[in-house]
């Protein structure tokens, strides 16, 4: 409150000082207008009472007396006299005063029979003259008469005022100055302290958020986020000496040193639609939401251990609450590690970029599933200007040196492109988290030509799979005049050369997600079975989005089918689906929602009993502790896409599984499914073989549920989210030794003439 009164008196004062120039100044000439006035009244009182006089002295001419009259009047008050003129423009009668001064050509305009009043300027004297016409009792104008004054001293009564004035504001002027450099002074200090105050804890624990609006706020962001980067290099250096005596496996350790190797302190930038962190309006109250995204699960870990910089759509109501003027802010807002940039969208961008040609156009294009992709000019119009919008907001954060940029799946298709013909330098990579679909299948988009363009605008594109790197390859060969070298799997073309590999995401292990994780497991899988009327019965989970990529309307079936062949399971099996609402605006997810309500009403009717419901249906946005409950109390999950990219729930699973058993009932079509040999492999459209498989699961050995689990686990282990990322920043360094290479060994280089 102090603070804001500190600004807010020297704002005041502004505005009374505003406010006094203004009112003396409209007070100055009120009173000029006034004075005026009263000379014009003055003039006419004197101007009637000679009106007979002087109509008399132009018909007869004047005698020595009336002559008299007019010398007399000028020296009344301020008058300083009269000039009656004939109707021939003679002067009849003039005050010796005005013989200098003024002639009857001066008033001639009078004769027309107006009457006329003017001021003026003449010999360095300030006049006012009043010139009205004589009439006679016909109407006919006979002559004028003309009634001067001297309004010398109106000029010096405003003057007066005016100096008046300028006194009283040099004084206010002086004392609000006084007052603020007071204020200023002391808001200044508090400022400054509160800084200070603020740097001195950070050297001992993780840098927290700056004081709120302080003077120097601009400088206590800097220097956060230089105390980040510090903290983060004090972090690595431990962490390193922990992990070079444990394990050869990859970790957030392991991870920073090899950032640190490749990028030393140069930053790297992700590029996504989904922000890692979103602040939100509860009631009265702001919170922090994480996002249900496999991409935010491997992306965060690879930011947190490079300090980098994450730019993605501020989609949270309570997003601009927290940011700076930049629209950043430092996340995880407990423990900051890393910049988060956020780029604001209208409705209609949202609608058209993100539920029109995303999710409408290129998600079923991509995903085989029988659901017809919607192409429409106006969402890829929009889809193009929200990629330049991106691309505009990663250009503002490129400095002088080289920038790294990585972007993400395909919201950004003319991403690469962009930013590519603005800063040729930049090393650039895409990972597409999706499937890449057959040439014949993708050769239907109408822009199919602009979205591969804008992709090879990258360094190197990524996928999950070889089959879809192939498919892509495939695809770039029969769209666009470039040659593929199928050897080295890259693409090259004008702007040079792009590779295509596969780089299999994985996950965080669950051990490192402390905060995440219920405090005590046991107490809450039995407030969770207590909850749900769960209690004694196996469980089987399935953690998905509620999308038709995900094939749970089919999963239904196949328990049902399940319960059909296998009855001595009744009573004693429960399937729970935890599904995250998901792009509840577009109509066919919405239908997608109600069918499986349907199917799931269906399958309690038909099997459940009154104290027993065979599948338990979960519509929310699922806290990480509770998923984590859901899969490690399972005895088996259900993973049965119809198409994926990889699907880390698979992983998420084996990473839970701590005792060892369990089984992972995984479809063929899941990119998971390329790693995990030892899941029960499944076609989710073969309703017969996936009830066979959920009773294979249930009745697998305690033995071969271990022996199967530990290998699954081991899998995960190695090839966890950290060596993804690690195999990504290798690709980015040697596309930049590569990009330097080829620009040394061009025609005229010193390399190329050595």
């Amino acid at each position: 409150m102090k603070r804001f009164a500190s600004f807010i008196v020297p704002v005041l004062g502004l505005i009374a000082l505003v406010g006094f120039v203004l009112f003396s100044y409209l007070g100055i000439r009120r009173d000029e207008k006034a004075l005026l006035d009263d000379l014009n009244r003055r003039a006419r009182v004197i101007a009637q009472s000679l009106t007979s006089p002087a109509l008399k002295a132009l018909r007869k001419p004047p005698t020595p007396d009336e002559e008299d009259v007019a010398e007399r009047l000028s020296a009344h008050g301020r008058t300083l006299g009269i000039l009656l003129c004939g109707p021939d423009g003679n002067v009849v009668a003039r005050s010796a005063a005005l013989a200098d001064l003024l002639g009857c050509s001066d008033v001639a305009d009078a004769a027309a029979g107006e009457e006329i009043t003017e001021t003026e300027v003449r010999n360095g004297i300030s006049l006012h003259r009043l010139t009205v016409p004589l009439k006679n009792a016909s109407g006919e104008t006979e002559g004028t008469l003309t009634v001067v004054h001297d309004t010398a001293f109106i000029q010096a009564r405003v003057r007066d005022a005016a100096v008046w004035t300028a006194v009283m504001l040099a004084l206010f002027a002086l004392l609000m100055s006084a007052m603020t450099y007071a204020l200023s002074r002391r808001s200044f200090q508090k400022s400054v302290g509160d800084v200070l105050k603020w740097m001195k804890a950070s050297k001992e624990a993780p840098p927290q958020q700056p004081p709120r609006n302080p003077l120097l706020a601009p400088v206590a962001r800097e220097v956060q986020k230089m105390a980040v980067k510090l903290q983060s290099v004090r972090e690595t250096a431990r962490e390193l000496s922990q992990a070079s005596q444990v394990s050869e496996l990859w970790n957030s350790a392991r991870l920073k040193a090899h950032a640190f190797t490749h990028f030393g302190n140069r930053t790297l930038m992700v590029v996504s639609n989904r922000e890692p962190y979103m602040h939100v309006r509860d009631h009265s109250r702001r919170r922090v939401m994480v996002p249900a995204s496999g991409l935010v699960t491997a992306l965060d870990p690879i930011l947190r251990s490079t300090a980098g910089l994450w730019i993605a759509h501020g989609a949270g109501d309570a997003d601009r609450e927290v940011v700076d003027r930049d629209g950043k802010v430092l996340v995880p807002p407990e423990r900051p590690s890393y910049t988060l940039k956020r780029v604001w969208l209208t409705k209609e961008e949202e609608d058209r970029y993100y539920y029109g040609f995303s999710n409408e156009a290129l998600w079923p294009l991509c995903h085989l599933t029988h659901h017809r992709p919607i192409f429409d000019e106006a969402d890829w119009k929009t889809y193009e200007a929200v990629n330049e919008k991106f691309a505009g907001a990663v250009l503002a954060e490129c400095g002088s040196e080289r920038p790294f940029v990585l972007v993400q799946d395909y919201h950004f298709t003319r991403l690469p492109r962009l930013i590519r013909r603005e800063r040729p330098d930049a090393v650039i990579g895409l990972f597409w988290h999706i499937p890449w679909p057959t040439p014949e299948a993708f050769q239907i988009c109408p822009w199919k030509s602009e979205i591969l363009e804008g992709m090879l605008g990258a360094n190197f594109v990524g996928f999950h799979l070889p089959s879809y790197v192939h498919n892509f390859l495939n695809t770039v060969n029969a769209v666009l005049p470039v040659r593929v070298d199928w050897d080295r799997s890259a693409v090259l073309h004008p702007n040079g050369t792009t590779f295509v590999k596969p780089f299999p995401i994985s996950i965080q292990p669950w051990s490192e997600r402390g905060d995440a994780l219920p405090s005590d497991f046991d107490a809450k899988a039995k407030e969770i079975r207590h909850e749900w009327e769960l209690g004694d019965a196996i469980v089987v989970a399935s953690v998905d989005r509620l999308d038709y990529t995900k094939g749970i309307p089919e999963r239904l079936e196949a328990i049902s089918l399940f319960f059909e062949r296998n009855p001595q399971f009744a009573g004693k099996v429960v399937f729970v689906q935890l599904g995250a609402p998901s792009r509840v605006h577009i109509p066919k997810y919405r239908d997608l929602v109600t069918e499986i309500e349907r199917k799931t009403d269906e399958v309690n009717w038909k099997w459940g009993t009154e104290t027993w419901k065979p599948v338990l249906l979960l519509k929310a946005h699922h806290d990480p502790a509770t998923v984590y409950t859901f899969l490690r109390m399972a005895d088996a999950c259900i993973v049965s896409s119809l198409a994926d990219g990889m699907n880390l729930v698979a992983k998420e699973y084996v990473s839970s599984r701590e005792e060892g058993g369990g089984a992972l009932i995984l479809s063929e079509f899941a990119g998971a499914a390329r790693e995990f040999a030892d899941a029960l492999l499944i076609n989710p459209y073969d309703r017969s073989q996936f009830a066979e498989a959920i009773r294979t699961a249930l009745e697998m050995p305690p033995e071969e549920q271990r022996r199967r689990m530990q290998r699954l686990r081991a899998q995960v282990a190695e090839k966890n989210v950290y060596r993804w990322a690690a195999d990504l920043l290798t690709e980015m360094s040697r596309s930049a030794e590569l990009s330097d290479y080829q620009k040394n060994a061009e025609p005229g280089s010193t390399q190329a003439t050595s």
